[in-house]
């Protein structure tokens, strides 16, 4: 079937309107009428080939919910009718140690849900600035949040889980203090999630203008981290820190304010590299560093019915699809709180 999308031909070339090619369900394949689309940093990042191995046409979008409006002949878990969601990937080998632990995201086959290589037409696969996608049942999510805040649960597929998961992994909850730096995109996501796991939760901001803004996202403390006193009076106390910055910046500044035994998650990944840190502050109170990259299935159907459950949704400016190259160009500028999310429905106007 044809479907409008908006996408881009090539690197330099803005995105438009294009017509691209959907299969048929298969046998264990949902069909989704797509309601809503995030806007993630990857994406820009990736339709203009600022990462390596870019494909074209590209269709970016990997926060995706809707609507199901087709079913397989062997689908069990999903029926037409039925607010589903799509993160960032739509296939794995399914039989690695990764796959087989519920950890699909670590997959070395892991199909990505754009430009990841597929047998559908072009070759590569096509994101969620589209009418439709269809998608194996085993990675498509259940959405339990009412219908009415469909368009901020979307970027909970990407900046949600991406956040959820470091937090699950390395305790967050009572009793630990938990940092959280940048307040964008992600960062406002981990914070709302931090605080709502239980945890002491710290934003670092380079902006005194956003201290107001991190408190009502849920921050018990706003530190501004080119203030040397704030951070020195930080020194020691946090027992996790989620890196969500895209930029490269000085990590020793972050890895002082960590407890023994402590860790940095980077979550934000950078064109180029961070400075190197000093070993030192490593070492001295075996610290760590460690990176994490959005979650397993299961782990997101978990993060998506603990939000549910706790009324928790992404921060949104809503833009017709053929706002995308100048929302692109404000994200780059850090003019969005904190998401943009294309109205589908734009697609077909």
């Amino acid at each position: 079937m044809t479907v409008k999308a908006y996408g881009a031909h090539a690197a330099d070339q803005p995105l438009q309107s294009l017509d691209i090619a959907r299969r048929a369900p298969g046998a264990h394949d949902v069909q989704i009428d797509i309601a809503f689309c995030g806007v993630c940093h990857s994406d820009l990042h990736t339709v203009r080939s600022e990462w390596a191995g870019i494909l074209y046409p590209c269709v970016p979008g990997h926060e995706i919910v809707g609507r199901v409006s087709a079913v397989g002949a062997h689908v069990a878990g999903f029926a037409i009718g039925d607010l589903v969601g799509v993160g960032c990937m739509v296939d794995s080998c399914r039989h690695c140690a990764d796959c087989a632990d519920g950890l699909e995201n670590y997959c070395d086959g892991m199909v990505g849900t754009y430009n990841g290589a597929t047998a559908d037409a072009p070759g590569h696969t096509l994101g969620g600035y589209s009418e439709r996608i269809v998608v194996d049942e085993r990675y498509v999510l259940r959405v339990r949040h009412p219908e009415q805040q469909l368009a901020a649960v979307a970027p909970l597929l990407c900046a949600g889980i991406t956040t959820w998961s470091p937090l699950r992994h390395w305790g967050a909850g009572p009793g630990k203090t938990v940092g959280v730096v940048g307040i964008g995109g992600l960062g406002h996501m981990g914070i709302k999630l931090a605080r709502a796991l239980g945890a002491h939760v710290v934003a670092f901001t380079t902006s005194e203008s956003k201290r107001q803004a991190a408190e009502a996202l849920g921050a018990h403390e706003v530190i501004v981290s080119r203030d040397a006193d704030a951070m020195a009076a930080q020194a020691q106390k946090l027992d996790l820190i989620v890196n969500t910055v895209a930029a490269p910046h000085d990590l020793d500044a972050f890895l002082n304010l960590l407890k023994r035994d402590g860790t940095m998650v980077l979550v934000g990944a950078p064109a180029t590299p961070h400075p190197s840190p000093q070993v030192f502050n490593l070492i001295t109170k075996r610290r760590a560093i460690a990176g994490s990259m959005i979650g397993g299935i299961a782990e997101t159907q978990e993060m998506l019915d603990f939000c549910a459950e706790h009324g928790i949704v992404a921060d949104i400016e809503m833009i017709r699809a053929d706002e995308i190259n100048a929302a692109y160009e404000r994200m780059l500028q850090g003019d969005v709180k904190y998401r943009f999310v294309i109205d589908n429905a734009t697609l077909a106007a």
